[in-house]
């Protein structure tokens, strides 16, 4: 009898679970593990089409990263670096401002933005309190700039991992396309804080002499564990910049490294496993077997045949639609369930309109939907974090005032993104064609020069009186 009806259970499972990841009333990690568990239970997939719904190389990459990240974290080298950026400002709050915002932007790159804020905001707190000045601008630069760093990479965000994890895309792959982009939307971004918050920054030369006393030597906790972290860390990222080449998947890559941190730390393995955000893993787990269930019924490729007619199937257009969505829904609703749904159906529209390199779709994907998250407080995680330890100490910001500095921010970052990957799309159209008519010249010359030849060697040859 439930057969009759999967499409219309399996849509309402999943609407029903966005509705409650979005609304926040119970935890997004229950709610996923639960609408899996009906997908199995009402019969739309088995248990082992479930499983293999699964995205494990998006799992074993973040479970990696995270020990890693873990063990390093314990050296104290990124508050070193948040010291070492504040004594090169000279004590000077917009310089401060600046600094710790590309350290944010350039770890985010590299590391979980949550993990980053986590590490990067509690040396906040003590540098502005050192100057006595307002940490509200400070955090609200590192909640925008950790978003727009790990927008650079294969694993810097998320939603990047599950699209490099579904598409085969390397981490060149995304530094090269998306790097370049994400450097002047970090640019601009830092020019405009510094001039909206100039004015609510001053401090005295005294409070700036302070700042220049602290030492981050002293951050310094393990000197020995940090020559180890950064060997290990260094060989995964060049294992990153290598595993195309090698045919490993990066979540090998990823686990391989924290393997030889393990061995060669002597880190206690329960310690270092507790590092691991499982919640964050099995609400993945969950989330991949909810999307399973509508590839399963159909209304992916539905999705996918009605988004072909409204956009013609043209790449630039669809591309558009994508970018802009995504950047949207992702100010609002969390990005991880947005792209995981995103991923199978451009797949489908691929399959569907015969086309074969998807890859502009794929960055407009993923440049609106980790960018998008800086467009409200619920954006991203990252967002949530840093509004929580806020909280804590008594800095209270409300989802308006938030909104009336970030959306507008935002917005112009995908502007800024747009007109990017417009750019990237036509010259590399341009660039197609040049190369074409240069080589249909060059045809042309060679096809008249060896015919030319081919005619003075078949010629008759005049007969002498």
């Amino acid at each position: 009898m439930l057969e009759q009806y999967q499409s219309a259970i399996a849509l309402a499972i999943f609407l029903i679970a966005y509705g409650i990841i979005i609304s926040e009333k119970i935890h997004r990690t229950v709610i996923a593990l639960v609408g899996a568990c009906l997908v199995i239970l009402v019969g739309i997939l088995g248990l082992e089409e479930a499983v293999s719904a699964i995205d494990f190389n998006t799992i074993g990459l973040l479970v990696g990263m995270m020990i890693i990240v873990g063990i390093t974290r314990k050296t104290g080298v990124f508050e070193y670096l948040a010291v070492k950026s504040a004594r090169m400002s000279k004590g000077e709050p917009l310089k401060i401002l600046a600094a710790l915002g590309i350290v944010t932007a350039i770890l985010s790159a590299f590391l979980d933005n949550v993990t980053t804020v986590l590490l990067i905001v509690p040396v906040t707190f003590a540098i502005t309190s050192q100057l006595k000045i307002s940490v509200w601008p400070f955090l609200f630069t590192e909640i925008l700039m950790s978003n727009i760093g790990g927008t650079a990479t294969l694993i810097g965000d998320p939603p990047n991992i599950m699209i490099g994890s579904a598409t085969g895309l390397g981490f060149m792959d995304f530094a090269l396309n998306l790097t370049p982009v994400i450097i002047v939307v970090s640019l601009v971004t830092i020019v405009l804080l510094q001039y909206i918050y100039r004015n609510q920054l001053d401090t005295t030369d005294e409070l700036k002499s302070n700042i220049m006393l602290m030492n981050e030597q002293e951050q310094i906790k393990d000197h020995a564990l940090l020559r180890k972290c950064l060997v290990v860390l260094g060989l995964t990222i060049a294992g990153f910049l290598l595993h195309q080449y090698v045919h490993l998947e990066s979540s090998v890559i990823a686990l391989a490294g924290a393997s030889l941190l393990l061995l060669v730390s002597g880190e206690d393995v329960e310690h270092a496993l507790a590092a691991v955000e499982w919640p964050v893993l099995f609400f993945f787990i969950g989330l991949f077997v909810i999307i399973g269930g509508l590839e399963e019924v159909g209304i992916i490729e539905a999705v996918a045949r009605w988004s072909l007619e409204v956009t013609g199937g043209n790449m630039a257009p669809t591309g558009m639609l994508i970018l802009w969505l995504s950047a949207i829904a992702s100010a609002f609703v969390d990005n991880i369930p947005f792209v995981a749904t995103m991923i199978p159906l451009l797949q489908d529209m691929g399959r569907l309109g015969g086309i074969a390199d998807l890859n502009f779709l794929w960055w407009c994907l993923s440049l609106g939907a980790c960018l998008g998250g800086n467009g409200t407080l619920i954006g991203a995680s990252a967002n949530v974090v840093v509004i929580g330890m806020a909280e804590k100490r008594g800095i209270r910001v409300t989802f308006i005032e938030f909104m009336k500095t970030a959306f507008p921010l935002m917005l112009l970052s995908v502007v800024i993104s747009t007109a990017y990957l417009l750019l990237w799309y036509f010259l590399g159209h341009l660039q197609a064609a040049v190369i074409s008519l240069c080589a249909a010249v060059v045809l042309a010359v060679l096809s008249k020069a060896v015919s030319g030849r081919l005619l003075k060697k078949q010629a008759p040859r005049s007969i002498q009186p």
